[in-house]
């Protein structure tokens, strides 16, 4: 028993303490958080836009009189469509990789390249979460915006979209969690991540349990904060309902 501790414990100077190794699994998870934090909020701002005019075109398409306007949003949500399809279709890591060697080739800024690709792929499970989410409102809630004399975005603004963030929370935590996880591939563009950093450490010390095992318990106690995060905020969005 004495001897397999002591292994343990070289085995852990070996892959933290020597050469301040552990600052790599440091500095790996500002990098995780930061990608993961930008990458959120884009595919929030890319998933409300694109649930609201596929939402807008399901609702009132077939009773807008307005020939323009009918053929405008009709051509913004064909391109909703195709993004969404596009996007869900294809894997994160090819996206990663063509932003970052195809769209992005002459830019050297790994943090931006990983964050709008990953945004990007957020975004469009984000906007069927939120359009499930607005679809699912009693089309009455709409009617009596209007009544007060509010506007369809006002509406939207002040009513619906409201309660559509009360019904949509837990898939978007869930959507969050995820995407912490998705971030692990950053390494495919040389940035050093969080798991890219264990995978340093076990390049440099030949040992790979130590370091990937402790990545892995970094990623589950982050999972662990966000969902308790959000779980304690559904609790108070329900009291509020009260």
């Amino acid at each position: 028993m004495a001897e397999w501790i002591e292994r343990i414990k070289s085995q852990f100077v070996l892959n933290f303490i020597d050469e301040n190794r552990w600052m790599l699994l440091v500095d790996g998870l500002k990098v995780t958080l930061t990608v993961t934090f930008f990458a959120l909020m884009i595919g929030i701002v890319i998933g409300v836009v694109i649930a609201a005019v596929r939402s807008t075109y399901d609702t009132n398409y077939s009773r807008m009189h307005n020939r323009a306007a009918k053929l405008v949003l009709n051509i913004f949500d064909k391109i909703c469509r195709v993004y969404i399809t596009v996007i869900r279709g294809t894997p994160v890591v090819v996206q990663l990789l063509i932003l970052y060697f195809v769209v992005f080739v002459s830019s050297n800024n790994k943090i931006m390249v990983a964050a709008i690709s990953f945004g990007i792929n957020s975004g469009a499970y984000v906007a069927e979460i939120v359009r499930g989410g607005i679809m699912s409102i009693d089309p009455g809630q709409m009617e009596a915006g209007r009544s007060l004399g509010f506007n369809y975005l006002q509406t939207m603004w002040y009513i619906i979209i409201p309660q559509t963030v009360k019904n949509v929370l837990p898939a978007l935590g869930n959507e969050f969690i995820v995407l912490i996880k998705e971030t692990s591939i950053s390494g495919y563009i040389a940035l050093q991540d969080l798991t890219k950093a264990g995978d340093i450490i076990r390049g440099r010390t030949y040992s790979a349990f130590m370091p990937l095992f402790a990545v892995a318990l970094i990623y589950l106690a982050l999972v662990m904060i966000f969902s308790a995060l959000v779980n304690r905020l559904e609790r108070r969005l329900r009291q509020n309902e009260r």
